[in-house]
């Protein structure tokens, strides 16, 4: 029999965040706390994402606004990296980038944790941004996807191709 496997990913739906940041622009462009505020929200490039404001806590507000759409879409607040606040003239911007792909640095941690805690028998090997685990025994990968679950790398985890 062959062995089970699974990809260990960071990867983010960029439909998905776009999703959000429009929700988020038309919540700012309503909501009377925001009046006279020039807050807006967009995309810069294909990764970033820029918010303005006038004050800087009607700008920390906004950036609060569209986590909270990006929670409400089932994207964790670790893909996305938001820097502090920076004025610029008379406004004020915050740059956020989405962060996608497992570096070779949290993928060899992963592996790690995967070879001292996980069962015997699992084995993790780097493929480029994603880890890919492979077992024998398919109980042996819940475990594993149980175990990454419960501890924290600092990144946006998915399991995906699960066979």
């Amino acid at each position: 029999m062959a062995d089970s496997s699974f990809d260990v990913v960071s990867k983010v739906d960029r439909q998905e965040v776009d999703n959000a940041l429009n929700q988020a622009g038309k919540e700012l462009s309503t909501r009377y706390d925001f009046r006279g505020t020039g807050a807006s929200i967009e995309w810069s490039g294909e990764e970033a994402i820029v918010l303005t404001a006038e004050a800087e806590e009607r700008v920390k507000a906004a950036l609060e606004v569209f986590k909270e759409k990006l929670i409400r879409r089932d994207i964790s607040l670790k893909a996305f990296d938001a820097g502090e606040p920076v004025q610029s003239g008379k406004t004020y911007k915050i740059t956020g980038t989405l962060v996608q792909g497992i570096s070779t640095e949290n993928a060899k941690k992963i592996s790690k944790k995967i070879r001292d805690e996980g069962p015997k028998g699992v084995k993790a090997q780097v493929q480029g941004e994603e880890l890919r685990v492979s077992s024998k025994k398919r109980d042996d990968l819940q475990a594993v996807i149980s175990l990454l679950k419960g501890e924290d790398f600092g990144i946006a985890l998915q399991f995906v191709n699960y066979r």
